[in-house]
């Protein structure tokens, strides 16, 4: 059976479904691959385009209609939320007065950045990995970084404002959900089932032979060195993206519950079930 399958490039993702596209685990599928930045991947899903999608768990409620949620391939922790950072110290009460760069308009940073900071008007969407840059070139005063960026930001003489996940976690006194894996809600029951458990078994793979995985995730982390891909890894992956399991659900539906008018929310329907 041939299903389309997009995630990201980033070095979570890249581990995580090493041993999947690779045909290490079954023979049944034929995945039809495609990688691009997490709000590229948004934007596909919201066109309802493929089979299987990486997405940010702040999209989901757009697309719920047409996407279930799988158990496996989370990226979902504590520690893990995105950072607000500046050149210099901003006072928090004139954040809503300054230019804020974010990485795309469908993702939970934005969604996260919005719950702490809704008054902001001058909110500016850039590709992940060029924040860094909009803030130190004075294109922006301040800006939203997720994925390797953590990594990297103090390096460039960059401050952290805000840790946005803690401040999730302090509220919820939940982790902090950022993007996972869907399914289309019109494949047969059987195929989802069958894609949740090989997802599962392809994490595990991963956990079990990391240096199998490097080569994958080494092609596609760009210029980044192997410390900054493995402090990527360890930080995005966890037991969360084997299984949700009762406490990484309730922190997705406490999340997305604000977009309820766009949808009427049932746990049993959200959520591909071993």
């Amino acid at each position: 059976m041939n299903l389309s399958l997009n995630f990201s490039t980033c070095p979570n993702d890249t581990f995580m479904f090493y041993a999947l596209v690779h045909g290490l685990l079954s023979d049944k599928y034929n995945f039809n691959v495609y990688m691009a930045d997490i709000e590229d991947l948004n934007l596909l899903a919201l066109e309802a385009k493929p089979d299987i999608t990486k997405l940010s768990y702040g999209a989901y409620p757009l697309l719920a209609r047409h996407y279930q949620l799988l158990d496996s391939g989370s990226a979902l922790g504590k520690g893990v939320g995105p950072l607000l950072i500046s050149k210099e110290t901003i006072p928090f009460d004139e954040v809503k007065h300054k230019r804020i760069a974010l990485p795309g308009e469908h993702t939970t940073a934005h969604l996260l950045f919005n719950r702490v900071f809704p008054d902001v008007m001058d909110k500016r969407f850039y590709l992940f990995s060029q924040i860094e840059d909009a803030i130190l070139s004075n294109e922006v005063d301040a800006g939203v970084i997720i994925h390797e960026s953590r990594f990297t930001y103090q390096s460039k003489g960059l401050t952290k404002l805000m840790d946005l996940g803690n401040e999730w976690e302090k509220i919820s006194g939940l982790p902090t959900p950022l993007g996972g894996i869907v399914i289309r809600r019109s494949l047969p029951d059987d195929v989802k089932h069958d894609i949740n458990r090989l997802l599962r078994e392809s994490v595990a793979y991963a956990f079990r032979n990391p240096k199998n995985t490097m080569g994958f995730v080494s092609h596609y982390a760009q210029d980044l060195s192997t410390e900054v891909m493995r402090n990527h890894i360890n930080l995005y992956v966890n037991d969360f993206s084997l299984t949700l399991d009762h406490l990484g659900r309730r922190a997705i539906i406490q999340l997305i519950s604000s977009y309820r008018p766009l949808y009427n929310f049932d746990e049993s329907d959200i959520f591909v079930y071993e």
